[in-house]
């Protein structure tokens, strides 16, 4: 008999249910949140297994690995389509959303997901850190600027290497104020020192990294953009076209029809955020700055006739899908049409 195992992961432990092929419950149990006791489990069994399923999380990449490696062929499924599933049960529990993910996978009415390398989960993780960081530092800085403007101390526009000066300069005599804001300017002084570290390890990862240095022959992609595209792609081949870049990032519109009604909304956003801000910022680098080609050229023109908003968008989008073939075809940028058309022509 074949059955086909849901796995409802949560941190601690992990629901599991296993269904024959009618649809029949075989099975159903508890079992630690590692991947040596689902493991440990699934190899009891007597039935053949057919598919096991798990919705992509935290721990999902992680029991992913495990599972495979252990000789599984684990299926990991997407949130959105997962969640709007089994919001159709009236009575939500761990065991009934195990159940609920078994019957996804029995019916193969999911969508399935792309588990990161480990390199890539890696890389992931050292940009989350220096985000984490650069957001420390901002909010630290805005909190002190409202501190100070409740005494009437703007610190007004300066840099960032200017900035403790500025605020020692505005609080010198004022022994309180001193003594609020001086263990702030020490917490941030020791941000500025990681994220100094920080900055110059991930430069140093991507020059080492030729695809990033291809990436980066591209204007306006840089260090930051071209970790964070290899890492959240992490696999060029994922792609049948250069096009289904566009979709899988969130940044085509969305649609809701229904008879007479067709609207065509705001951009999905289902994709990797981190990414989406990536590329949206390399747009803003180069529609303002950086010598003419043939992607500004193209929005600028769009920009007249759908506006900015539209055009900053399109070009995100189209960003990833050329930085996407270059990747897999290993070529450079081209800064004008007859470049790409003559490499063409030769190829």
């Amino acid at each position: 008999m074949n059955v086909y195992i849901g796995l409802d992961v949560s941190l601690a432990s992990t629901a599991v249910c296993v269904l024959d092929e009618k649809g029949k419950i075989v099975t159903e149990a508890q079992v630690a949140s590692t991947y040596e006791a689902l493991i440990s489990f699934m190899g009891k069994l007597p039935q053949e297994i057919v598919a096991i399923g798990l919705e992509a999380g935290p721990l999902s990449h992680w029991l992913h690995k495990g599972m495979t490696d252990a000789g599984f062929e684990p299926v990991l499924m997407e949130t959105r389509h997962v969640k709007a599933a089994l919001k159709a049960m009236p009575i939500k529990t761990d065991r009934r959303d195990a159940e609920g993910i078994a019957r996804l996978l029995q019916m193969g009415w999911f969508r399935p997901v792309h588990c990161k390398s480990v390199s890539s989960q890696e890389m992931r993780a050292l940009l989350t850190s220096r985000k984490t960081v650069v957001n420390a530092l901002s909010n630290i800085e805005l909190s002190l600027r409202g501190v100070l403007r409740n005494f009437g101390l703007k610190l007004g526009q300066v840099s960032k290497g200017r900035y403790e000066a500025r605020v020692r300069e505005l609080i010198a005599g004022n022994a309180m104020l001193e003594a609020a804001v001086k263990p702030i300017l020490r917490a941030r002084a020791n941000l500025r020192r990681e994220l100094t570290g920080l900055e110059k390890l991930v430069r140093n990862l991507a020059r080492q990294d030729p695809v990033c240095r291809l990436l980066m022959t591209m204007p306006s992609v840089g260090h930051i953009v071209a970790l964070t595209f290899t890492s959240a792609s992490d696999d060029p081949d994922r792609f049948r076209r250069s096009k289904d870049v566009g979709p899988w990032v969130g940044l085509t519109p969305g649609r809701d029809q229904s008879g007479e009604r067709d609207i065509v909304g705001a951009i999905t956003k289902c994709g990797d955020a981190g990414l989406r801000t990536a590329l949206y910022q390399a747009v803003t680098v180069l529609l303002n700055r950086g010598r003419p080609n043939r992607l500004k050229a193209w929005a600028q023109r769009l920009t007249k006739l759908r506006g900015k908003k539209r055009a900053t968008v399109a070009l995100s989008r189209r960003i990833g899908v050329v930085l996407h073939r270059m990747w897999r075809d290993s070529t450079e940028f081209r800064f004008t049409r007859e470049q790409a058309i003559a490499l063409r022509t030769a190829s």
